[in-house]
């Protein structure tokens, strides 16, 4: 493969990755008010559509050389545009080799133990109706499961449970809701346990096997470079990116499907707790730093400071929480959202937590209030690798508005850097093995 030089779709999306209009047509039409021919111009749709070796070719050649010549246009718009937002290395020393790996990726795709998931599928269906048979029994009647409808009249009804959140359709049968009632009655964890295997088999076991490749033998997923705009890649039909790893059993069972041909193996590899040590690196905050440089457990330290006790005396729980918190703070959580995601603990009582977290990183404090402060004065953030996010919301006349942009600004310089060292990672990974499958 000829290495590319300049792909429009990425220098659009790089310049604006608050948007989602990267396509030709779009920035055709934004960038030079130009409004592209169709495809439905030259073989119709639906019934009636054509195959395109049926147009006339002095057609095909206009809606051909319309596609050559805007993409040229827009280069040379975006080019000096990409220069002067200081965006070339990413453009050019990641976004851009990145295409190559990518489209390795998604032309090898990955093998399938396709009867291993038939009989996870099978084991998941048995005990979805001995599920169900438990669940009406403790409801005392039959009813729809998945209704939330007949959900809320079985549980705040019938049954007379705490209600929570209420929404437009009545009270809320959220998953965070039932969590919550977890311990009230016995239906609560039949109905997660339901709800978590009839997604397992819609999602994965009865859903990957039909999305095998028959010429292949193997399933090969869309990795989408353009659209999340932290710079984070994402994966379509299937994601590939969700498999379960854990909770349920037969969820923890599917990655197991996924394996090497036969003489193969394959190899996983991982960052350990890389937003915390991102954070770590980004703030200098030396209690943290020396956390990781200790070789020490993070959410451990942290339960340790919060619920003053020594790390040996940390139960799972603490610990537990305390990764909530650790997390959690990097997305801007309020007392209020902790709170809710805890649970069995009010809402002074989530502050007192967040003020010990900040006591303990206090350099971590201070970095996530210079970003706040940045962001309201330049309107974006750029992190350290040079990509950059624009945050336009953060002059809304509307607080909520301008808190979410707050909140969505802290973690960027955390994620976003993430997301481009595993980028990195994955092009210098490519790049070692390239050219050795025969060795």
């Amino acid at each position: 493969m000829n290495p590319l030089t300049f792909d429009t779709m990425i220098a659009s999306y790089l310049l604006n990755a608050g948007t989602r209009q990267h396509g030709l047509d779009a920035l055709a039409f934004n960038e030079l008010g130009y409004q592209m021919q169709s495809i439905e111009e030259l073989i119709g749709k639906g019934k009636n559509q054509i195959s395109m070796a049926d147009v006339d070719v002095n057609t095909v050649s206009w809606y051909a050389a319309e596609d050559a010549d805007i993409t040229l246009r827009l280069k040379e718009i975006f080019e000096p545009r990409l220069k002067k937002e200081e965006l070339e290395s990413i453009f050019y020393d990641i976004e851009m080799p990145l295409i190559e790996v990518l489209a390795c990726m998604e032309r090898f795709g990955v093998k399938l133990d396709v009867g291993l998931l038939e009989k996870l599928s099978d084991q998941a269906a048995k005990e979805i109706v001995e599920l169900e048979k438990d669940i009406y029994k403790l409801a005392g009647e039959e009813f729809n499961i998945g209704s939330p409808k007949q959900l809320q009249q079985i549980l705040f009804v019938k049954l007379n449970l705490t209600s929570g959140k209420r929404i437009k359709t009545g009270l809320s049968t959220a998953a965070g809701v039932l969590e919550q009632l977890v311990g009230e009655h016995k239906i609560i964890e039949k109905i997660l346990s339901y709800r978590e295997l009839t997604k397992l088999q819609s999602t994965y076991l009865t859903a990957l096997p039909m999305l095998v490749n028959t010429r292949t033998g193997r399933v090969h997923t869309s990795y989408n470079q353009t659209v999340a705009a932290t710079g984070r890649l994402s994966s379509t039909d299937p994601n590939l990116q969700n498999i379960p790893i854990r909770g349920h059993g037969i969820g923890a069972e599917v990655r197991k499907a996924f394996i090497a041909e036969k003489g193969c193996k394959l190899v996983s590899i991982d960052y350990s707790q890389m937003e915390l040590r991102i954070t770590a690196h980004l703030s200098q905050d030396k209690n943290m730093m020396d956390v990781f440089k200790n070789k020490e457990d993070i959410h451990t330290n942290t339960a340790a400071a919060i619920f003053d006790v020594l790390p040996g005396e940390v139960t799972d729980d603490m610990r537990r929480d305390a990764k909530t918190i650790n997390f959690g703070v990097l997305y801007g959580l309020s007392s209020f959202g902790l709170a809710s995601r805890i649970g069995e603990v009010s809402r002074s009582g989530a502050k007192e937590f967040i003020d010990k977290y900040f006591a303990q990183y206090p350099d971590v404090q201070m970095f996530l209030e210079n970003i706040k402060a940045e962001v309201n004065e330049k309107g974006y953030i750029r992190h350290e690798l040079g990509r950059i996010r624009k945050f336009p919301e953060i002059r809304s006349s509307q607080f909520f508005i301008r808190a979410a942009a707050e909140r969505a600004a802290i973690n960027f310089p955390i994620q976003g850097l993430q997301a481009d060292v595993l980028k990195i990672a994955m092009i210098n990974i490519y790049n070692e093995i390239k050219g050795k499958d025969d060795e």
